[in-house]
């Protein structure tokens, strides 16, 4: 699984990511730091103790064992020297000094008192010659490997600690000095720094399970945290969304003012500055969106207006048009072809005005007819139309065995269907094949496709605008007035449905799709 970019994540994540992160790095640094400082301690503790070990190591070998009791004591190995006393008197029992005579290996001066158990000693002579030995867990005296033996020898007389991990043992700090009394000899004594690493392993163990702790407490609390600052941000992106779901392309649009409730009490904060940011961005828009409603709004109506108003006097220029057209063969044949194009021009801008009517009328919202529409039936009577308009083109039918009916305006549709028909008819050369499908789902799919030169990808974002115009490609002879698509669109939104194309050079397929 490819793991995605911290660009990518959400606000709110990379705050908790750089929350937890820089807490990891502090306990880190703590934990580092702290294990550090405790290892120099405890090193610094371990060297003192083997300072005094070898300095007492060096003086035992040189001084010998400890001078005998004076006479008048009592020897009880084991057990101390004490003076003799009258019968009857029993004195405070005395400190006891116990001194061994263990002929173990290793040197004497391991059996003094003081020697700590797993200490190791050795005396290196002049002459090459190594006495080792360690003090083991019950106090006697063990002897240590060959191998041991050579790495004890091999330190150097300084009176500085050195680290060595002996063979058989474990690692150690080790001392060496030389004897006072009998030079070229060398007295070493070492203690195990084993107990310093297993002190150290615990403190980290510790500060891993503390520091693990406090990260799984820290992420809780930081989600808590960051979602409870970061909820007004969340009410703007919501507010932003609704808006942005809105359909502000057309129409009155009435915007919730305001959109984002901002507390006066953090107005100056960043979330309180973005929401008054908003707010007033949506006034604005708000504002203009009123006034461009207030501008179509008068557009429409001036539209509606003088579409009614010229049906009058385009209805007597065509009243007077047919009556001169009684009368050609006494008027002149330049008199004649004149009036003809006055009709034909007449018929013309009577379906334009129409066609601006109708559209008016769609944009007021004035409700269609709804019954009960065969749109089988109607399909199959206005490709038979195009066929009588179009002989030039090929024209095909894909439709079920069964009627498809759908509730609508039945002159409406019609003229959905017609206009796109003559669509194709009058923007694709002769020759070309036009199928008309129809499919059911769970919506009705009304498809009209042609294997025409198609439509160019800049105009199809446009092509349902009103007086839209293709190019050369799409020639413009029959009179078109840019007007046709326009009104598919409004009567296919009028039913509650939606029209697509998909215009490709080779084809272009119109999809309408109504509610069943």
């Amino acid at each position: 699984m490819r793991l995605r970019s911290p660009r990518t994540w959400s606000l709110r994540s990379r705050l908790l990511a750089a929350q937890i992160t820089l807490l990891a790095l502090v306990c880190a640094g703590i934990g580092v730091g702290t294990v550090v400082a405790l290892q120099h301690f405890l090193t610094n503790q371990l060297d003192d103790r083997l300072t005094e070990t070898v300095n007492r190591s060096v003086g035992l070998f040189d001084l010998g064992p400890p001078p005998m009791p004076p006479r008048g004591y009592e020897h009880q190995p084991g057990v101390g020297h004490r003076p003799m006393l009258p019968p009857g008197f029993e004195p405070r029992p005395p400190r006891r000094v116990i001194i061994r005579d263990d002929p173990g290996p290793g040197p004497a001066f391991l059996n003094a008192p003081g020697q700590a158990a797993r200490t190791v000693g050795a005396v290196v002579s002049h002459g090459g010659t190594v006495d080792a030995g360690v003090i083991t867990a019950d106090g006697t005296r063990a002897e240590v490997s060959t191998a041991a033996t050579e790495q004890l020898s091999g330190v150097e007389p300084t009176g500085t600690p050195v680290t060595v991990y002996l063979d058989g043992l474990d690692k150690y700090r080790v001392i060496a000095l030389p004897a006072l009394r009998t030079p070229g000899d060398v007295i070493v004594a070492g203690l195990p720094a084993s107990d310093v690493d297993d002190t150290l392993l615990t403190v980290a163990v510790i500060f891993g399970v503390v520091g693990a702790t406090a990260l799984i407490a820290a992420t809780t609390a930081g989600i808590i945290i960051i979602r409870r600052q970061l909820a007004p941000l969340t009410r703007v992106s919501e507010a932003a969304r609704q808006v942005a779901d809105l359909e502000l392309e057309r129409g009155e649009v009435r915007l919730p003012t305001p959109i984002v409730k901002v507390d006066p009490d953090s107005a100056h904060t960043e979330v309180g500055q973005l929401g008054e940011a908003l707010n007033r961005m949506l006034d604005r828009i708000a504002s203009a969106l009123s006034a461009r409603h207030a501008s179509e709004t008068r557009v429409r109506q001036f539209v509606a207006d003088a579409s009614h108003e010229l049906r009058t006097p385009l209805a007597a220029i065509r009243g007077y048009t047919e009556l001169a057209q009684r009368k050609r063969g006494d008027v002149p044949d330049d008199v004649a072809h004149a009036m003809s194009r006055v009709e034909s021009e007449a018929d013309r801008m009577t379906h334009l005005v129409e066609d601006m009517l109708l559209l008016a009328r769609l944009d007021t919202g004035r409700p269609l007819e709804r019954e009960q529409v065969d749109l089988s039936r109607l399909i199959l009577d206005t490709v038979s139309d195009a066929h009588i308009a179009g002989p030039d083109h090929h024209w095909s039918l894909d439709l079920p065995e069964e009627p498809v009916m759908v509730v609508g305006d039945e002159a409406r549709l019609h003229q959905v269907l017609g206009n796109l028909l003559a669509n194709a008819r009058i923007h694709t050369p002769p020759g070309t094949r036009v199928t008309t499908s129809l499919t059911v789902g769970d919506a009705v799919v009304l498809t009209v496709a042609d294997d025409g030169p198609g439509i160019p990808a800049w105009l199809q974002p446009e092509i349902f605008e009103r007086f839209a115009r293709g190019d050369s490609s799409r020639s413009r002879r029959g009179g078109s007035t840019g007007l046709g698509l326009a009104i598919v669109a409004a009567v296919v939104r009028a039913h509650g449905g939606t029209i697509e194309v998909d215009g490709v050079p080779g084809g272009t397929r119109f999809m309408v799709t109504l509610p069943r």
